[in-house]
């Protein structure tokens, strides 16, 4: 087992050991009241969390770990097919799960899993394969620009029948980042970001639900309808300045008694700042900083194309995701429901983050 860490990148581990420590630190806080009340118990979530995230984490990220990142490769093309077969499993009766008007999980016996999270490494994979094998012919838009965009374009549609337009936001975001690393030209990744805005207002004008373009009105007029539809970004933002510098200590948080939706979720960065202050915060986010730049680090270092580009998807991934769920809670962004990387409650983004951070650190073996 010890050799499987010799040549790793050693401040990058810490990191995922510090960030995964505080995840299950702050989750059981934020968390024992919504259990007790839900389910009489106050340890349900942090439980499952371990039970349904870390530990088939664990076992997915020793596998990343252990197994050479250039295999992955080989299974590019199967694991995008499998991953989108997953995402129209989600829309089957009796397979596919609703809750809170969303269709993203499926639920097969006891076993419940979200497949977009699944998706998000595939992805990362296919194009980092995919844009290896066309290094030539890369700023033909004929042989890659179109076909990239035709890619981006069929995951878009199942992620807004779900609808997931936080997942949407990132992956389309990463891919971008990856296309253009891939050595496309500023002149196509110019034309992408024109046609994806033109997408997204398109989107929110006619096809996107009244909650979502709810959620973009209370981002751009934050003191509309403070107590309704505004409510979760306004308790946010008042669980984070209640924290004040030091913070109220932690379990002490007072905005998780019912006060602040989703506190286990994506809202759970405001219960820790809540908890931890203006210290705590400004320390987590130096973290998810510091990780983007030893990712960054060991995608400039890797020593093929392949491994650059993966490398590269999965830590802007991750920064993607924590950086947006931070500044949603912050006021900054509008909110999307992205979970907190490594922090959120969430078996199966937990479980494919860890995946993700041993096929990193084995990258970082060069």
């Amino acid at each position: 087992m010890k050799n499987i860490f010799i040549g790793t990148d050693k401040s990058l581990f810490f990191i995922i050991v510090v960030l995964s420590v505080v995840g299950f630190l702050i989750l059981a806080s934020a968390s024992a009241a919504l259990s007790e009340k839900q389910f009489g118990v106050p340890y349900y979530y942090i439980v499952n969390q371990f039970m349904r995230g870390f530990v088939p984490g664990i076992i997915l990220f020793l596998i990343g770990l252990s197994v050479s990142y250039t295999a992955w490769r080989t299974f590019s093309v199967p694991f995008i097919i499998a991953s989108l077969i997953l995402m129209v499993m989600v829309f089957m009766p009796d397979i596919g799960f609703s809750y809170g008007g969303a269709t993203r999980w499926i639920t097969i016996g006891p076993i419940t899993f979200q497949p977009s999270e699944i998706l998000k490494l595939a992805l990362i994979i296919y194009l980092a394969s995919w844009l290896e094998s066309r290094k030539s012919v890369i700023q033909e838009y004929s042989a890659t620009f179109i076909p990239f965009i035709i890619i981006i374009s069929i995951i878009s549609v199942f992620l807004v029948l779900q609808p997931d337009l936080g997942t949407l936001a990132v992956i389309g975001l990463n891919a971008l980042f990856i296309y253009l690393i891939g050595g496309s030209r500023w002149s196509q990744t110019g034309a992408i970001i024109v046609f994806g805005l033109i997408a997204f207002f398109v989107f929110l004008q006619f096809i996107a639900s009244p909650y979502s373009r709810d959620r973009m009105l209370i981002f751009l007029n934050p003191g509309h309808d403070p107590l309704g539809k505004g409510y979760q970004v306004n308790q946010a933002q008042i669980a984070i300045g209640s924290g004040g510098f030091w913070g109220r200590g932690i379990g002490e948080s007072t905005q998780k008694y019912g006060l602040l939706p989703e506190p286990v979720g994506d809202s759970i960065f405001a219960v820790f700042a809540e908890e931890f202050g203006f210290v705590g915060g400004g320390t987590l986010v130096l973290f998810f900083i510091f990780f983007l730049w030893r990712g960054l680090a060991i995608a400039a270092r890797a020593p093929n194309v392949f491994g650059r580009l993966l490398a590269t998807g999965i830590v802007v991934s991750i920064s993607i995701q924590a950086f947006i769920n931070i500044g949603a809670n912050s006021g900054i962004l509008p909110l999307t429901g992205i979970p907190l990387p490594f922090i959120s409650y969430g078996g199966t983004s937990l479980a494919m983050t860890m995946a993700s951070m041993g096929i990193l650190l084995n990258i970082s073996k060069g």
